[in-house]
């Protein structure tokens, strides 16, 4: 591809105030017109705007952009001049693993520096909080260390935690990795420089899709998370809460039927990843084997909790034909306000409310004399 081309490439992909999804739509429109049209003509061929219907707010964009040709040059000339490759979506080095994933939503042109190759070859994910406990870190390391072996790339993020001990795993064991940077690639001259003899050996590449000079910032942060996502086959969950980029990513993961492993918590973790695990993930050991669970592994502490609570309001209603709710909290000695047991009680698909002279009883619905046997939802 001509730096022409490329130029204009990056012009498009620079537009502000047009969504990526739309900016490849564009695009695809121009590829299936008939006679094609360049990525050229799109700005320099007025007359092929009404042809691919783009709206008058869009000529406006579209008109501004063509002003940038000029200084969008000469970045393409410094860039390639400095070893950085410029690769727009429809070219055979773009990451097919990343169209798939994300479709039109893929960004319109990546930057990269490094081993080009390593973005089509098998890959995983590990992600996780940047304030990850110590087995998180154990558990990134193992499995890091494990896929290295087999040959695998590591996508990782750079930011501390999860994301550094992936990509510091990985070259301990010689492996190959891709980091994925949340600011233009032009901004990252001290990790080219920590990383120079990886990126020699052919066994890191750095890439990034966004503006070249634009420094790091928490809106690129969480943007360049799908793209971490969406370059693996498969994605290792280390430790997540149940808000923020790990979790969102894996949510969209799991809806979109993805192959998404979830480190199994220990007893007394503070994190999300059972709640992961519940909603689809399969559980991996520490090591990243997966875990064949029952029903019962499934539950939370406190479902487990609340369950034994079942069990004994059971018990004692069996025994007698109604009981009060304050009764009942005297018998199982728990400082709970009356109310609270009410609504509890009322809860329970297995107990009946009844009223007696002003009075709210509770008994056992269907209640049998000779079995404490129930079932249980």
């Amino acid at each position: 591809m001509t730096n022409q081309e490329l130029t204009y490439w990056v012009t498009l992909a620079l537009m502000p105030k047009i969504w990526t999804r739309r900016k490849n739509e564009i695009y695809v429109k121009c590829f299936e017109h008939n006679p094609q049209i360049s990525i050229i003509d799109l700005f320099e061929n007025r007359l092929c705007w009404d042809e691919l219907l783009l709206t008058d707010e869009e000529k406006k964009l579209f008109s501004a952009a063509y002003e940038q040709l000029p200084n969008n040059s000469f970045m393409v000339e410094d860039m390639l001049s400095q070893g950085y490759d410029i690769l727009p979506i429809h070219c055979d080095e773009y990451p097919r693993i990343l169209k798939k994933n994300l479709g039109k939503a893929a960004p319109t042109v990546i930057f990269t520096k490094g081993n080009k190759a390593l973005l089509n070859e098998s890959s995983i994910a590990i992600v996780g909080s940047r304030n990850a406990d110590k087995i998180s870190l154990q558990f990134t390391d193992n499995v890091a260390k494990r896929v290295s072996s087999s040959n695998s790339v590591i996508v990782s993020g750079f930011a501390k935690g999860i994301d550094r001990q992936a990509l510091d795993s990985t070259l301990e064991v010689d492996g190959k990795s891709i980091i994925v940077l949340p600011q233009g690639i032009m901004t990252f001259a001290s990790g080219f420089k920590q990383y120079y003899k990886h990126i020699i050996q052919g066994r890191v590449l750095v890439m990034s899709s966004f503006a070249p000079k634009a420094p790091w910032s928490k809106e690129f942060a969480m943007a360049r998370n799908p793209i971490i996502y969406g370059l693996a086959s498969h994605i290792y969950v280390a430790q997540s809460d149940d808000k923020g980029g790990t979790w969102s990513g894996a949510i969209n993961g799991l809806r979109k039927n993805r192959a998404i492993y979830v480190r199994w918590p220990e007893a007394g973790e503070k994190n999300a990843n059972m709640q992961l695990i519940q909603k689809g993930a399969m559980a991996v050991d520490i090591h990243g084997n997966i875990i064949q669970l029952t029903a019962d592994d499934l539950k939370t502490e406190e479902q487990k909790e609340t369950e034994i609570l079942n069990n004994k309001i059971i018990e004692i209603l069996s025994s007698i034909e109604s009981c009060s709710s304050k009764d009942i909290l005297r018998k199982l000695n728990i400082n709970w306000p009356d109310a609270k047991m009410k609504k509890h009680l009322e809860s329970m698909s297995q107990v009946e409310k009844k009223k007696i002279k002003n009075r709210i009883y509770y008994s056992l619905k269907h209640r049998q004399s000779n079995t404490l046997s129930f079932n249980f939802e």
